[in-house]
């Protein structure tokens, strides 16, 4: 790749200050403690929320190869190679599979690497130095070869500002969809799993927050039910009482006129790392064609599809256009008239319906999963009322979502050409 003439090259080891894996026996883990930054945590430009620890008498003696500091870069060396993050201010322990990179000040700025590691020549050159047969993956001392362009340090921060205050609007987006999406699903729990206003009324009180013809859908009293006790007038049934459930499949992946159309096609992998509410691209797309000709069929908009087999089982995600999807999911389409209220009584019933698949291996969710399932059953009207008031927030979670892919879109067309000097920034309009 060509650079400008201003621009300098350099192996990683000559422009770092520091570069620092973790090796060894990762300390047992526990419920609690100092959050362990994992490979498989570190997706798309971002850590994930860590849902692994250690202790913390643990940590001086795992970390003695050196202490993360701020806005240091993390990238993964297998399982999958390349993925790269900056760290915040937390407190954390990196596990193995990571190397942790520190800029020097006077060269290399943290953001700018980051940014750099992600672009394609960098990782081609990752993958052209990996090694191993099952599991590819690259060794320090192969990772202190890789050349990354050096663009004059300012030059480096304007770079580095550009593409971080797009990634900035996307987290922003991100945080307000998952307060949305918890304040529907804080309502759904209150309604349909601790019966809040049925317990009100059960008292001689007026439900709180809530009108009167809306207080007027929930009984007063409890009656005794396999589950426990539930609201009088309420059922236990199978959760397809009140939805379809959709498979899909998968086109002859040897003929070409199947693939790469305009029907969006979602496989476990998409289910599984969509990071919000809603799905709305996928990896891979068919044709009508090999729509037609498959087993896989067209999901519905507000469908909930949960992957079924392998080891994500039970992920779960809502589609946020018609999509087609391949068989390792199903779909479950309200039968109703209420996709968000069945989406948000699946997302309590999931523990429950992993429990109950088999596997030997894996779990695996079958039809029968779903048809021997044990819920509790709302009246249909009661359900609507609540589909119409998480309605509009299910609707900005998407539009939201649907800035997201804008703002992403813009961010991976931007950083390949600022990354090669194919498109300079000047000082005067760097990013505040």
């Amino acid at each position: 790749m060509t650079f400008p003439p201003d621009w300098e090259t350099s192996p990683l080891q000559d422009c770092l200050s520091a570069i620092i894996d973790y090796r060894g026996k990762t300390p047992e883990k526990t419920l609690a403690g100092v959050p362990l930054i994992t490979a498989k945590v570190v997706k798309n430009g971002r850590i994930e929320t860590p849902n692994e620890f250690i202790a913390e008498e643990d940590y001086d003696a795992w970390m003695t190869r050196g202490l993360p500091q701020p806005s240091d870069v993390v990238i993964t060396t297998e399982a999958p190679l390349g993925e790269v993050a900056q760290l915040g201010n937390e407190r954390i322990a990196l596990a193995q599979r990571i190397i942790l990179l520190r800029g020097d000040q006077q060269r290399l700025d943290n953001t700018y690497l980051k940014y750099c590691l992600s672009a394609d020549y960098v990782q081609s050159q990752l993958h052209g130095r990996a090694s191993g047969t099952t599991v590819t993956g690259i060794k320090q001392s192969e990772l202190r070869k890789i050349e990354i362009a050096l663009p004059p340090l300012a030059e480096q921060k304007n770079i580095a500002e550009v593409l971080r205050s797009l990634d900035d609007k996307i987290e922003l987006n991100r945080r307000m969809n998952a307060t949305l999406e918890a304040m529907a699903q804080a309502l759904f729990k209150s309604w349909f799993v601790d019966f809040d206003p049925v317990k009100a009324k059960a008292a001689g009180r007026a439900p709180e927050r809530m009108d009167a013809d809306t207080a007027a859908l929930f009984p007063s009293e409890f009656v005794e039910s396999e589950l426990g006790p539930i609201p009088k007038g309420w059922e236990i049934g199978s959760i397809l009482t009140q939805a379809k459930l959709l498979s899909g499949g998968t086109p002859k992946t040897e003929r070409p006129d199947y693939w790469n159309g305009k029907v969006q096609w979602a496989s476990a992998k998409d289910v599984s790392q969509a990071n919000q509410a809603f799905l709305i691209k996928t990896e891979r797309t068919i044709t009508a064609k090999g729509l037609e000709e498959s087993a896989t069929q067209l999901i519905p908009a507000l469908g909930t599809v949960i992957v079924a087999r392998g080891a994500t089982t039970g992920r779960m995600v809502l589609f946020g256009k018609e999509m087609a999807m391949n068989q390792t999911c199903y779909a479950l389409v309200s039968s109703i008239g209420t996709p968000l209220a069945l989406h948000c009584q699946l997302r309590q019933a999931i523990d429950a319906l992993v429990h109950a698949a088999h596997g030997s291996v894996f779990d695996t969710i079958t039809t029968s999963t779903f048809s021997t399932s044990k819920i509790v059953l709302p009246p249909a009207k009661t359900l609507q009322v609540f589909e119409q008031i998480v309605s509009p927030i299910f609707g900005r979670i998407l539009t939201v979502t649907e800035e997201c892919l804008s703002l992403a879109t813009l961010r991976d067309a931007l950083l390949p050409k600022l990354i090669s000097g194919q498109l300079r920034i000047p000082e005067a309009e760097a990013m505040a």
